[in-house]
This record gives C-alpha cells, structure tokens and sequence, in this order.
C-alpha cells in the first residue's frame, strides 16, 4: 500500500473526575473512525487520547473519599482506559498530564512564556465555576450562574499569573479570517470571532494559588499552572515537545491534522490554543472540528437527572458494533444529536439488523443455496444491475467525501444507503424465480455475484465503523486481505472463491422485553 503521509489527530482529553456517559465517549469513537479510515488508505496515523487530571474539583473529589489527588485520577484514568477499550479506541499514545513527561514540559513552556513577557503577576477577583475550573466577569456571571453550565459560581479573589491574550488578539483574528476551514462548523466559527474575538479578548489567569493539586510553576511554587494551559499543550506534551528540545514524534507529526472537541471547549481550542502556539512560536493545527453535544432525548445528560446512559452498559446490551454505529450516524454536523434506549433499539433493528445484516445473511445463504457456495461468475449486465453498480460508485464518493469533511452522519448514512438499494435489488431480480429457470441460470449467477461484491463494498466502508461485524462479512466471502481503496471499483471479488459461513451478526431485538429488563436493573 502507498504510503500517504503522516495524519495526527487528537480527542479533548476528558477531565479525570467522574466516570465518562456516553456523550463523553463520542470523541474517542468518532476519532477511531477517522483513524481507521486514514489507516486503511495508507497513512502513517499517530492517534492521541488521555486523562486531564488537575484542579480544584478533583482535589475536593479526592478529599471527600478519604484518598489523594492522584490516587482519585488514577482510578478514574484507569476506568476511562478501560471503556475506550470496550469502544474498541486503537490510539496510539495515552497521556495522563500527571506523566512527568507532561509535568517536565508543562513548567517550561510556563517559564518560557514568563521569560518573554507574555505571562504576568497579578491579582483576581471575580467568578469561578468549580465544575468547569472556569473564571467569569461580572458581566458574564448574570445572577451569579455559570454561563456555560448554569451552575452557582462562587467568588473568588487571589494571586495569580496571567497570560496577554490581548497581544495576539489580530494576529489570531487575522489567521481566523484567511483559514476559514480552521474551525468546523461554520456556525462554531463565527461565534468565537464575533462573540469572544471581536469583542476583545481579556487576558488569561492561567495559574492557581488557593488549592495544591496542579503543576506547580517552578519560579513561584505557591502557583499550580491552570488546568487549561496544562491540559491543552497535550497535544504537544504527548509527542516529546519541551521548549528546549522538540521529540522525533513532534518533528514528525506536528502540526495536528484535527482535533476533535465538543462545541463546549470551542473557546478553549480556537482561542486560548492557537495564541499559547503563537506565542512558543509554533505552527498551528489544520483543523479544530467542535461537534455538537449527544443529548438524552432533548435533555443534557446529568447525574442529578438520572438520565445518564453509560458506554459499557450499551456494549453490554447491544454489542461494539451497534454502539459505535449508533454514535457515528447520530449526529449531524451542526445540531445536536439524541440517544435514549429507545432509539438505540429502533436503530439496531431497522438498520443494522433489518439492512446490512438481512442482506449479508440473504446473500450469502442464497450462494450457498444457488451455487454450492462457490462465487459465480458474472454475465453481461442486464436491467437493475447498472443501477446498483452506479449505487455502490455514489455509496463510495459520499462515503470517503463525508468522512474527510467531518459530515460523519452523512458519510455512515451513503454506505447504508448502498445496503438499502441492495436489499432493493434483490426484491427486483427476483434471484429464487430465476433459480427455478435452468435457462437463467447465467442471469442469476450476475445477480448473485453484484450481491456478493455489493456486500463486499458496503463491508469495507463500514468497516472503520464496525470493525468486527465487517471483518466477519469481509471474511466470509474471502475478502479479507482487500484494500479500503478496492471499494471505489465494483467488480474487484473474485469468482471461484468459496464463500465461508457467516454468523448472525445482528439478531433483531424484541423492545418491550428488554425495556424491561432495563428498567428492573434501574429501579
């Protein structure tokens, strides 16, 4: 396979508090989807996740159980690892910003930015959000609320150092203006430049001194640096940057392809980020693709609601593939997306059990019936088969075209539309009529044959998506070995290859039974 070229992308690292919903767990899948994709068209992928593991939150957390800072960011680290695990994340690299790795590089990046006089002393007082390690203005503090959470803010006056955001507000704006493809959506986009930008940017408290449990700045140790510059320059840390000497994986992989954040961190990766670079006098990333949230029905998932629905509770009722599935196709490019089980259910029946898997099971149970097994060769092409051929051609091109710009939905929704039309075909092409005709046997073995390779197509783009259902489909038809780019040409399986068995990959589910089952175990 030809060797593309080097692609670095990266999930916000999720704050090593609390056990990860699935709304939390939408980064990691749709960057391993990303990656996978990259991978199989023959790039050199460098995939980077990890644990923020400073702050406030996390030191009260860790006071009210008895145990350490780092005690309770281990535990929580460990199970977020896990779950990425069970969502079936190949990442390359992960970083906990407890690493001494990070610690080392974090405190000279602070003393480099210091040293030059982009970082300052000085005093606060003003609103701070616990939960979102975040200070506000009066101005943005209406009624004494989070703007961004809606929780209580508390006042807080201390001794802090403080980043010039000021000093770099044209530069950045400028950037902004002439790389309109930097920030995805185009909505997202114009928020930052008009609402924060424009406006003018404040200068940025980026040390702690009223709490421990942070990085201390090593000129000053009464400070810790703030969760926020500590955990953004991951992206860096991760690769082997320091200001003193930059990492062979830095030299190599830097500047990031994409970041992938929830729109709520937008601030943080379109703002505070690529000033922080400016400033170490390092190149931007390509992109920061800032997606919208996966509610519960309409609702924020919250604790305090019980409306929370958990990653490794969904693997455990509806399998990898369907989760991952699920979170790929639930979510449009601007508007938030929704998941209750519900919908879970309606989704796994209707595409994945209804669709690809009646079609695969169709496909190849008819091989077996019509042809012993054995792949047929095609004959001439007759009516329906141009259709289903131009299909597959629009099934590919709105697959990889989609992907490529972050239209994830979009890109999941033209491989199953290729499913939809081949179910379609097969209703047209009435393949058991045909089987009772000796002198249509050619014919049938054309229809059987663009089944198959239909099939064979269909697999392999959804295979970044679901990966172990494709690579039982893939390997059932002898298809394992081909390569993702195979897919854009119809007619690449080959005839006289036997078809192996295949497994019911997606056994409809019966709603009302585990409905309740769910409800018995949540009572």
């Amino acid at each position: 396979m030809e060797n593309k070229g080097k692609f670095y992308i990266t999930t916000a690292i999720p704050y090593a508090s609390q056990k990860p919903h699935i709304g939390n767990s939408y980064d990691i899948v749709v960057c391993d989807i990303i990656a996978r994709y990259k991978r199989a068209l023959g790039y050199d992928v460098f995939f980077c996740t990890g644990t923020d593991e400073h702050g406030q939150k996390i030191e009260n957390l860790a006071a009210a159980k008895g145990v350490s800072p780092k005690e309770y960011a281990n535990g929580i680290s460990e199970t977020i690892q896990n779950i990425w695990a069970m969502l079936g994340s190949t990442h390359t690299h992960f970083i906990k910003t407890t690493d001494d790795y990070h610690v080392n590089a974090a405190q000279k990046i602070f003393k480099k930015l210091y040293d030059q006089g982009d970082i300052y002393k000085d005093a606060y007082e003003g609103w701070y959000c616990v939960p979102d390690e975040s200070f506000y203005t009066d101005t943005q503090a209406k009624d004494g609320v989070c703007p961004d959470c809606g929780r209580p803010l508390t006042r807080a006056k201390e001794e802090a150092y403080f980043f010039k955001m000021s000093k770099y507000q044209d530069r950045l704006l400028t950037f902004l203006e002439e790389n309109p493809d930097f920030i995805t959506p185009e909505n997202i986009r114009r928020e930052m430049i008009n609402n924060f930008i424009k406006p003018g940017l404040q200068d940025l408290c980026v040390s702690r001194s009223s709490f421990k449990w942070g990085i201390p700045v090593d000129f000053d140790p009464d400070h810790v640096i703030y969760v926020w510059l500590d955990a953004l320059i991951n992206y860096i840390t991760a690769l082997g940057y320091t200001p003193d000497e930059k990492g062979e994986n830095y030299v190599k992989y830097w500047p990031c392809d994409v970041h992938v954040i929830g729109k709520d961190i937008a601030r943080f990766h379109t703002i505070y980020w690529p000033i922080f670079l400016m400033a170490l006098g390092e190149p931007l990333p390509k992109k920061v693709f800032a997606h919208p949230w996966l509610m519960f029905g309409s609702d924020k998932m919250s604790k305090s609601r019980g409306n929370v629905i958990y990653p490794d509770d969904l693997v455990r009722l509806f399998g990898l593939d369907a989760v991952r599935y699920y979170l790929a196709s639930a979510m449009p490019l601007t508007t938030d997306g929704s998941i209750t089980y519900e919908s879970v259910i309606s989704m796994f029946n209707t595409d994945l059990a209804n669709t690809l898997g009646n079609l695969a099971s169709r496909t190849v149970a008819m091989t077996k019936k019509y042809f012993g097994g054995t792949v047929p060769a095609p004959a001439e092409p007759t009516e329906f088969d141009g259709e289903l051929i131009a299909a597959a051609a629009a099934a590919y091109k709105g697959f990889t075209e989609n992907l490529e710009s972050y239209h994830i939905s979009d890109a999941v929704d033209a491989a199953m539309e290729l499913c939809r039309r081949a179910n379609k075909y097969i209703d047209l092409t009435t393949p058991w009529a045909l089987a009772k005709d000796e002198s249509q046997k050619a014919r049938l073995g054309t229809v059987i044959y663009n089944l198959l390779e239909t099939l064979r197509i269909s697999a392999l783009l959804l295979s970044p998506v679901m990966p172990d259902a494709c690579s039982k489909i893939l390997a059932a038809l002898g298809a394992e070995n081909d390569e993702f780019e195979s897919a854009a040409t119809f007619g690449s399986l080959k005839d006289g290859v036997l078809v192996g068995e295949l497994p019911i990959l997606f056994a409809r589910i019966d709603e009302a039974k585990l409905l309740q089952e769910i409800n018995d175990v949540n009572k």
